[in-house]
């Protein structure tokens, strides 16, 4: 067991696990910002065949406003991870990165930065729970 990220496993293809992922960051007023499909780039750069995966850079303008505001090279940090693959057809595991990864790897010992980073953490853990998990990884 890990401290780094929350997880959850549907019974759903990829693409509709993706759209059921985006909903559940929406209700938190959050979203993805960057997205980079692995399968295709494995398959064109090293000619891998490999299950549908996406990597995720997930989201919240305003609390991403609130740490870029409070101490800005803090932006390199940003934003949270995330990935979405479906190792066998149908079921996708979700995962998303612990925003408390940003806290440690930044070492900020700065107020708003904690606040906002633990109410990120909080955010990403209500999604957990809406995809019907909550535990970490």
């Amino acid at each position: 067991m890990t401290a780094y990220a929350f997880t959850a496993e549907l019974a759903q293809p990829l693409p509709q696990a993706l759209e059921t992922l985006r909903s559940a960051l929406a209700a938190e007023q959050m979203g993805i910002v960057s997205e980079v499909d692995m399968q295709a780039t494995l398959k064109a750069k090293l000619g891998l065949d490999s299950p549908p995966q996406r990597l995720l850079g997930l989201c919240s303008p305003r609390i991403a406003h609130a740490l870029v505001s409070a101490e800005p090279d803090i932006a390199a940090l940003l934003p949270c991870g995330g990935s979405i693959a479906e190792p066998t057809p149908g079921r996708t595991r979700i995962v998303l990165q612990d925003p408390r990864v940003i806290l440690q790897a930044s070492g900020s010992t700065q107020a708003e930065v904690r606040d906002a980073l633990e109410q990120a953490r909080t955010a990403v853990q209500r999604v957990a729970q809406r995809l019907g998990a909550g535990q970490e990884a």
